[in-house]
């Protein structure tokens, strides 16, 4: 009757590895609380570019009475009316201005261009307003020149849209790196989903949600590059470093680019040098590049432009720099197979010449002392012959001789 053998159950863990573990999944989680949410809660007003507009004897008391109310709060660029103003708006290089050029002050906002600093001149418009109520006069309107739609008035949804870009992102160079095998193939991979992943990105922002508006191929198109820049970004991390170096490109772009990215609200507001460095990285420069493009008719869009063709250069670059390393090794074991076949085959060849001439040179010297044998065997047996004969011959000579004597 057999016996069968139960397997041996491996033994528990020891109970260090378990804290080390639990240690370990502590930090992630801090980590990721810190950096998703510590952007937001030091959030604040700081150095947000806006105009005043009038002449300089009532710019002057308005642009005190902001430092004052917000100390380091704006950067205020004076300007001499209202449509000097709204240029500098909607070309994007202000969020807003105070226009006290006429005879009723107003504030102009953008709130498609943020809407959290449109509240903060909101706030504005009505110290201004609390300011004027001592003397007669109309109160402070407040006109909104970009506006964002009325399917979307808060801009959730552009908010909301930086995370799943960068998942996107992250995902395509994930599955591209699994299922595809050369670098040429996965750049053309993420290259093509970016097409189609932004045309169907900018299509459920603009034609479902109705967040964004303006031209829906430029909408895709900044959906795209951004999508083509950190995937790309990704890929070449991963074939030059291996997955550390993927590790290392999602790190960057989850836990830096994303929080930084000033998407919900603006880069200014972000805390300490955490704007400038978001701009610098595809996420944030992804976000303006899209807002330029839905909002403004791409005006300002020239520094995330810039921005995200550098960072897709240097993807496809690691691509193919990784690409041409393989090659040139596996050229170079393919020559050194080459090469030790060749060896080995001119091995055998010089054995079995050897091996040949020493069979030539053995036969040679056999057929040689055989044939010495034969004739040393010829000439024994010539001269055994030859002495046979001459002793027959004597004795036949001595034979007559003797029966001619015996009758005598």
């Amino acid at each position: 009757m057999s016996t069968q053998t139960r397997p041996i159950a491996p033994a528990p863990s020891p109970w260090p590895k378990v804290a080390g573990v639990v240690a370990l999944l502590t930090v992630i989680v801090s980590v990721l609380l810190t950096a998703f949410a510590w952007p937001s809660v030091r959030s604040s007003v700081h150095d947000v570019p806006i105009a005043v507009a009038g002449p300089a004897t009532a710019t002057g008391p308005v642009t005190a009475a902001l430092q004052q109310r917000l100390p380091g709060g704006f950067d205020i660029t004076p300007v001499a009316d209202t449509a000097a103003a709204e240029r500098l708006i909607r070309d994007r290089e202000v969020y807003g201005a105070v226009d006290v050029s006429g005879a009723v002050p107003q504030v102009l906002t953008a709130s498609a261009a943020s809407a959290t600093i449109a509240q903060t001149l909101q706030g504005v418009a009505t110290a201004l307003g609390q300011a004027r109520s001592a003397t007669p006069g109309p109160a402070v309107a407040v006109r909104d020149i970009v506006a964002l739609p009325a399917d979307d008035p808060r801009g959730a949804g552009l908010g909301a849209a930086a995370l799943p870009l960068v998942m996107g992102a992250l995902i395509t160079a994930v599955l591209l790196t699994g299922l595809l095998r050369g670098a040429g193939r996965r750049v053309a991979g993420a290259l093509a989903f970016s097409v189609t992943g932004g045309l169907a990105m900018a299509a459920i922002l603009q034609f479902w949600f109705g967040s964004i508006g303006g031209a829906y191929l430029a909408n895709a198109g900044a959906v795209a590059l951004t999508v083509a820049a950190i995937s790309t970004t990704l890929l070449g991390l991963e074939a030059l470093l291996g997955y550390p170096g993927f590790g290392l490109g999602a790190a960057l772009m989850m836990l830096v680019g994303n929080p930084f990215a000033g998407s919900a609200t603006a880069p200014e507001m972000l805390p300490g040098w955490g704007g400038a460095l978001g701009q610098l990285l595809p996420p944030g420069a992804g976000g303006q590049l899209l807002r330029c493009t839905a909002f403004f008719d791409g005006a300002g869009s020239g520094h995330a432009v810039t921005v995200l063709l550098s960072w897709l250069a240097l993807g496809v670059s690691l691509c193919l720099v990784s690409g041409l390393r393989t090659g040139r090794a596996a050229t170079g074991g393919d020559a050194g197979a080459g090469r030790a076949a060749t060896g080995g085959d001119a091995g055998a060849g010089r054995a079995a010449t050897g091996g040949d001439a020493g069979a030539g040179r053995a036969a040679t010297g056999g057929d040689a002392g055989a044939g010495r044998a034969a004739t040393g065997g010829d000439a024994g047996a010539g001269r055994a012959a030859t002495g046979g004969d001459a002793g027959a011959g004597r004795a036949a000579t001595a034979r007559p001789a003797g029966a001619g004597q015996a009758p005598a």
